[in-house]
């Protein structure tokens, strides 16, 4: 698959090494595992060991809280990391039925979501990661 606007940055042998782990999780919640992919190269261009400046880690970029929720002991594993993200963001889809406000809820939290009256958040970042994860999802 081609990205039209892929992350200069990203590494293509991560991705590959990663990509397994991506299908079965994708498979294991039920999600397009070309969705779960274009939010890890939104996340973190396949960097495990990303972490932002508000503390989101690894590959989907979990907040220590989501990642104990949903199963990640070591948000720094990968494998574990993947699998926690991709029952997040399932939670998400379930939850608003619509992939654009469960990318929202993804990067601004659900609270966001439904305090704007189930929209993507006015929020710059927000919108823009919800537009860089379809852009990307719809290219492949």
């Amino acid at each position: 698959s081609n990205y039209t606007s892929q992350p200069t940055h990203y590494n293509k042998n991560h991705r590959k090494n990663y990509f397994p782990t991506v299908r079965s999780a994708a498979q294991e919640y039920d999600i397009d595992e070309k969705l779960l992919d274009a939010i890890i190269m939104v996340e973190s261009a396949y960097n495990p060991n990303a972490v932002s400046p508000k503390g989101a880690t690894g590959l989907m970029q979990l907040m220590p809280e989501t990642g104990a929720r949903y199963g990640a002991v070591d948000r720094l594993d990968p494998e574990q990391n993947i699998h926690a993200g991709a029952r997040y963001m399932r939670k998400l889809l379930n939850q608003f039925n619509n992939t654009r406000l469960a990318l929202a809820a993804y990067n601004a939290g659900e609270g966001a979501v439904a305090k704007y009256g189930q929209t993507v958040p006015p929020y710059t970042e927000t919108q823009n990661y919800v537009e860089k994860v379809l852009a990307l999802y719809m290219t492949q």
